[in-house]
């Protein structure tokens, strides 16, 4: 092949130049491992094809419980082979709810906060280092970006689905994370612009259908899970200490 040939085709195909490369116009190609989806659109515009593991994703979220769970549901059910984490959520899970959405609750662990900040972010990262969780979901409302920098390098020792969610005026902030999708509410769905993603800039948000919850008419069935910890409590029994 002529060398003029043959540079022509490393342009077209930076990949084989290295694996980190892509170019501005395409989808990066994962350096990691995915986690599908569950929706074919949304997998479309991610790189690899579906959720990254072992590094920082970041849901912002217009407000708390809009359908953040409901865009996971199909991962988190393929990661509760091994156990789920909800680290500091704000409100009490509930196991019925849970497990209408097929997690079953004996795979949660539900780590409370003491109130400090400080307690969740180092649950957060001794979970991440363990390697014993199949995801762990975070809900923090101020983060510092040197802590940002730390669970995204903890993530990194493994390979769980790591989602952190923040408000949606986070956005404007800088952050480690890969991904960064901003969820906001929508007729019959959620709305999710693309903050950042390793590919083109996509400049209108994707429309997502989200199937109502079997329990959203009866509520007042629900119960929340028994089992309750502080997290300097409960993280010895995950590392095995």
């Amino acid at each position: 092949m002529p060398l003029t040939a043959s540079l022509t085709a490393s342009l077209t195909a930076p990949e084989s130049l290295h694996p980190s490369l892509w170019l501005a116009s395409q989808l990066a190609h994962a350096a990691t491992r995915c986690l599908d989806t569950g929706y074919a659109a949304l997998s479309a515009q991610l790189p690899g094809g579906g959720w990254p593991l072992g590094t920082l994703t970041e849901l912002l979220l217009q407000q708390h419980g809009i359908g953040e769970i409901r865009l996971l549901r199909p991962a988190l059910v393929a990661a509760a082979q091994r156990q789920v984490v909800l680290l500091a959520p704000p409100q009490i899970p509930q196991g019925l709810a849970l497990a209408a959405l097929g997690l079953p609750p004996a795979q949660m662990i539900w780590i409370r906060a003491t109130g400090k900040s400080g307690d969740a972010l180092w649950a957060a990262e001794q979970v991440l280092r363990s390697g014993c969780c199949g995801a762990l979901l975070l809900w923090q409302h101020n983060i510092r970006s040197e802590n940002l920098r730390r669970l995204h390098l903890a993530a990194q020792s493994g390979d769980t689905l790591f989602c952190l969610m923040r408000p949606l005026a986070a956005a404007q902030d800088a952050s480690p994370a890969p991904l960064r999708l901003a969820l906001r509410t929508a007729p019959g769905g959620i709305d999710i612009e693309f903050v950042k993603r390793r590919g083109p800039q996509r400049d209108t948000p994707l429309f997502l259908p989200l199937p109502p919850s079997l329990l959203q008419r009866h509520a007042s069935l629900d119960r929340p899970l028994p089992a309750t910890a502080p997290a300097r409590s409960l993280l010895p029994q995950l590392v095995g200490g």
